[in-house]
């Protein structure tokens, strides 16, 4: 590989580092199975799970280098920071690895034009097309709007003031079909199956987060995850009941699956469903035990609730059922519930607010359930459903990680332009900081990694809607979220000390970034569990 004019991106040549960095991550696959897997290797699983993920997105990336010089020159910059990347992760590991010293060696040359401090300060101000449709730039345009002028007035003084999410958003996204994007038409949605479902609820995502990630971005979320769960799962007349009221936001949903003790590791919860006769005499279950981490759970109107309907643990997963359990809308200071005595025991909830360091607005509870009923006709598949929750749940999960990684693009858009528009007016040494190279390398990696993360968004979604893309939507979470806090940071250091101070909304982005590796799949057990045992699988078939 020869050396390059930085007025000249080589696509051909970036192609080649990227099936250069493929092949390494072949090689550690392989030996990783070898050796004993993801359990017996942690550290290196987990590096090789996101350089794996890395390379997915620089691949995700030659089309669109294909569609101008700006395009070109982002794609080669973000293939040359992917290997070199993978280069440290590698050195002195290469046994490990299973590859040899040398083996990047055909890839510096291309490393050192594309990671030259001056090619990158050149994309400062440069981020790059996203090279939309028509009908995706609309809901761009729509979404954006609505983010500004309603989302926008709010987001600050809920994010000080640890307040709750104004109605009026809720109302409002509910009348541009926010939370219907993944209803079918015939249920009252906005679902007719084609390419551009999963699209366009990724782009409606981005500009949400964009304004705000705890009182925009993350609302469309719980009710795609029980409308997922549903859509798979659910009878005819359960979707006929609730699929319209998610989609008017009629019931806002909250999400009950973690525990205090099982977080990730959902096949091992405890909290239990156990058949009981309501008080007409009518069949249900009777629902004991504490959920944790329960976002939104004062103001929703019903919990999508995973419980154990089989005591016999060892069948795991396959022991675990999906309610919709209703409830009434709650303070977000903490409540109590009671219902009317159940074959002689009366029904309590009780919610206890999480307090945190970023993504207010939504706010988190601990809820704790004790002999709360709930009719039959409220499991998931009713009879069908028994022991199918973990896999409705998953369906709901799988598209959840991708609007996660959609929430990520967001921050770290709206980290990158603040610290743009601050570089460019603040004068340090008698000069704008955006002047100074190491700020433009900083802006212009920025730029690389957001574009980069939103056209996987793209590929993946494209995928999804073709009912494939469950690895690429882990993936894209895992690569994304981690990205976003890199780029937060650096957003907040450009600022200086104001970076520190509230009144500036990059520190707010700051602390939002950080629960996004969190929540919806910890970075850990994504890549883990799923990313590196998926990536050993399909390497012995």
């Amino acid at each position: 590989m020869s050396d390059h004019d930085l007025s000249v991106p080589d696509l051909t040549v970036a192609a080649d580092v990227i099936d250069l960095a493929d092949r390494v991550v072949g090689a550690a696959v392989r030996r990783l199975a070898e050796a004993g897997g993801p359990e017996v290797h942690q550290v290196f699983a987990y590096d090789l799970a996101h350089a794996a993920s890395a390379v997915a997105t620089a691949r995700s990336l030659l089309d669109y280098g294909g569609k101008g010089d700006v395009e070109a020159r982002i794609t080669c910059a973000y293939a040359a920071d992917m290997v070199h990347d993978l280069a440290a992760k590698t050195l002195g590991r290469e046994s490990l690895w299973g590859i040899e010293p040398t083996v990047f060696d055909p890839a510096r040359s291309f490393m050192a034009t594309y990671r030259d401090p001056a090619f990158l300060a050149s994309l400062a101000e440069l981020p790059g097309p996203r090279h939309l449709g028509g009908e995706m730039e609309m809901v761009q345009d729509t979404f954006r709007s609505f983010a500004q002028n309603v989302i926008g007035p709010h987001a600050e003084h809920v994010h000080r003031t640890n307040g709750d999410v104004p109605e009026e958003i809720i109302t409002g996204l509910a009348e541009l079909g926010a939370f219907g994007l993944s209803v079918p038409a015939e249920y009252g949605g906005f679902s007719e199956g084609g390419d551009d479902e999963y699209t366009a609820m990724v782009v409606a995502t981005e500009e949400l987060s964009r304004v705000s990630l705890g009182i925009g971005g993350s609302l469309i979320t719980r009710p795609e995850i029980l409308t997922r769960a549903l859509v798979r799962g659910g009878t005819e007349e359960q979707k006929q009941t609730w699929l319209p009221k998610l989609a008017a936001a009629e019931v806002m949903p909250a999400v009950a699956v973690t525990e205090p003790d099982y977080g990730s590791d959902v096949a091992g919860i405890k909290v239990t469903a156990t058949p009981a006769t309501g008080p007409d005499g009518a069949p249900g279950y009777v629902i004991n035990g504490v959920k944790t981490w329960c976002t939104f759970g004062a103001r929703a109107d019903a919990l999508a609730l995973l419980a154990r309907t089989d005591p016999d643990r060892s069948k795991t997963h396959r022991g675990l059922s999906l309610f919709v359990v209703p409830k009434p809308r709650g303070d977000a200071h903490g409540f109590v519930f009671t219902q009317d005595p159940v074959e002689g025991r009366v029904g309590r909830m009780e919610g206890r607010p999480i307090d945190t360091i970023g993504y207010r607005g939504m706010h988190s509870y601990e809820i704790a359930l004790e002999d709360w009923w709930v009719p039959a006709d409220h499991l998931v598949g009713e009879e069908t459903g028994l022991g199918r929750g973990f896999y409705y749940q998953m369906e709901g999960f799988e598209n959840g990680r991708l609007q996660t990684a959609a929430r990520a693009v967001g921050v770290m858009q709206a980290a990158y332009e603040q610290a743009l528009e601050y570089a460019q007016n603040r004068s340090v040494f008698g000069s704008n900081i955006v002047e100074y190279q190491l700020t433009r390398a900083k802006l212009g990696r920025m730029a690389v990694l957001i574009q980069a993360g939103r056209q996987f968004s793209y590929a993946v979604a494209t995928l999804m809607a073709k009912g494939q893309g469950a690895m690429e939507a882990s993936m894209v979470k895992a690569y994304v979220c981690k990205a976003a806090e890199w780029v937060t940071r650096e957003a907040m250091q450009i600022h200086g000390g104001f970076g520190y101070a509230e009144e500036y909304t990059v520190s707010r982005l700051f602390v939002d970034a950080r629960v996004l590796s969190i929540f919806e799949g910890a970075d850990e057990t994504l890549c883990l569990k799923v990313i590196a045992r998926r990536l050993v699988t399909d390497a012995g078939t």
